[in-house]
């Protein structure tokens, strides 16, 4: 810090004016923002691409990113009914074309009608369309079996990252011993943590158990409030699931308890359910928490608050780049709800394309539609290719030695623990890195294959992972796989 004063002082004596926006001047909650997902290790990777771009000589030909869950980018192919209808929303003269269902031209009608000037390049309400806002609240109700939302308690937003910092935004308050603090799954989504850091909030950490398929235990949740206790004001318990990056779906009887301990500790419930279409394991359900709430009666249902999120990105649609997704706020104190819309609003509206997507989601073709036939078997196909690739990977990571891969129940990845030897992890904390990070440099460099390492969502001390995403094709997964063992194997020898 010394040195740059120095350095600005010299400047100025050169006649040079200083920078106003300095690394010393800057938000200081910004420069503790961290995002493992797109960190150093994919930058390290897009360097890779573009080395392969001008030649140069590596011993892989490809950057395989298994970083991210991002479907489309990994070669899954659209749903045809969703983009049709987008793209008579965008271009409305092919309205008159003969190359479209009906069915698919009365949605994007139906859509069209609902924005104003009857174009997607309007503004809307900063909450999101009405007409969709009521779509959603049908979708969750047939979800949930009949249990009625309410469209004014819905908000839409960009993607359900921007939900999830909003509500956050709202419930971050008080300093020193009074500031917020805000109990978030270790391993965690990095989106929490880096929220946490800018908001200058608590992060209070509470650890799924690797030794039971990443369950949720409450006597750890006990242990992390107490702890907390002496160092903050515990007020907002995370939960997500299908679990990111560990792929556990959580039982019904685990989202009871969850509730009972959020009510019984005075917590805030913040349900992350962006997975719920992606749920694979044999005897596995995804239970929303809204349903289990509800149904769990007073004082639970009618006191306990819950804010639930959903999103386009995943589950078999995986439409990442339209950004879109919405929360669900339950037992929301009213006047805080306005304050929400306010707060929503700064942000103009969430873009009018991934509100259209999102109404194709949560209203997609009936049985008795043109378009159904098609849909039903994209979908089917895309669900299914995802639980074949959870169980070949859970089996190929498992055969491997110094490897071990629980379930993957869920969601979009795995989350293997690995062992490394004594003299890795030596060399990596003389290099100032993380071991995990060292392996997964290692093998970007020399395999091409790029993962995130664990110690970028948070691991038990002393244990070592990686994320990967199962959404490359099978046969290229295959490989992926076999490669990454190999490397593993190599690795360990090179260290013993």
């Amino acid at each position: 810090m010394a040195s740059r004063a120095n350095d600005q002082s010299q400047a100025s004596r050169n006649g040079l004016k200083g920078k106003v926006l300095t690394l010393d001047t800057m938000n200081p909650c910004v420069r503790r923002v961290e995002y493992a997902v797109r960190g150093p290790i994919v930058h390290r990777a897009l360097e890779l691409e573009q080395e392969l771009r001008q030649g140069v000589k590596k011993p892989f030909t490809e950057v395989i990113r298994a970083n991210i869950g991002d479907a489309q980018a990994m070669g899954q192919r659209p749903i045809t009914f969703f983009r049709q209808v987008l793209a008579l929303c965008v271009y409305p003269k092919l309205l008159n074309s003969p190359d479209f269902p009906e069915d698919v031209k009365r949605r994007a009608e139906r859509i069209l009608q609902a924005c104003g000037g009857q174009s997607l390049g309007a503004y809307t309400i900063s909450s999101g369309i009405q007409l969709i806002r009521e779509d959603v609240a049908q979708y969750i109700e047939r979800r949930d079996g009949g249990i009625p939302a309410d469209p004014n308690n819905i908000f839409l937003s960009t993607g359900a990252s921007d939900a999830i910092v909003t509500v956050l935004k709202l419930l971050v308050a008080g300093e020193g011993r009074a500031r917020t603090g805000v109990l978030i799954p270790i391993p965690q989504y990095p989106l929490y943590s880096a929220a946490l850091a800018e908001l200058d909030a608590v992060q209070v950490d509470y650890y799924l158990d690797e030794e039971r398929a990443w369950s949720l235990d409450i006597a750890e949740l006990r242990r992390a409030l107490c702890q907390a206790r002496d160092r903050c004001c515990p007020r907002v318990l995370c939960v997500i699931n299908p679990g990111n990056p560990t792929g556990q779906v959580q039982t019904r009887e685990c989202i009871e308890a969850v509730i009972r301990f959020a009510f019984e500790e005075g917590l805030f419930l913040m349900a992350d359910e962006v997975y719920q279409d992606n749920v694979y394991a044999e005897g596995s359900q995804f239970h929303s928490f809204k349903k289990v709430l509800t149904e769990m009666g007073p004082p639970y249902a009618t006191q306990q608050e819950l804010a639930s999120f959903h999103s386009v990105s995943k589950g078999y649609m995986g439409e990442c780049g339209f950004r879109g997704g919405y929360v669900e706020v339950v037992n929301m104190d009213a006047e805080v709800q306005r304050q929400m819309a306010k707060l929503m609003s700064v942000r103009l509206c969430p873009p009018v394309p991934g509100q259209a997507l999102l109404d194709l989601v949560v209203s997609p073709p009936a049985p008795s539609e043109p378009s159904f036939k098609q849909f039903q078997a994209e979908r089917q196909e895309v669900l299914a290719e995802l639980a074949a690739k959870a169980k070949l990977t859970e089996q190929v990571f498992n055969e491997a030695p110094g490897i071990r891969c629980n379930p993957v129940q869920g969601a979009m990845y795995s989350f293997p623990r690995v062992q490394l030897p004594p003299r890795a992890v030596q060399h990596a904390q003389e290099l100032g890195l993380a071991p995990d990070m060292f392996f997964c440099l290692c093998l970007l460099e020399e395999t091409g294959i790029c993962v995130v390492p664990g110690s970028g969502f948070g691991q038990q001390e002393g244990t070592y992972h990686f994320r990967m995403t199962i959404l490359p094709p099978i046969e290229k997964l295959r490989l992926l796989l076999e490669k990454l063992r190999h490397f593993h194997a190599k690795f360990t020898k090179e260290y013993s």
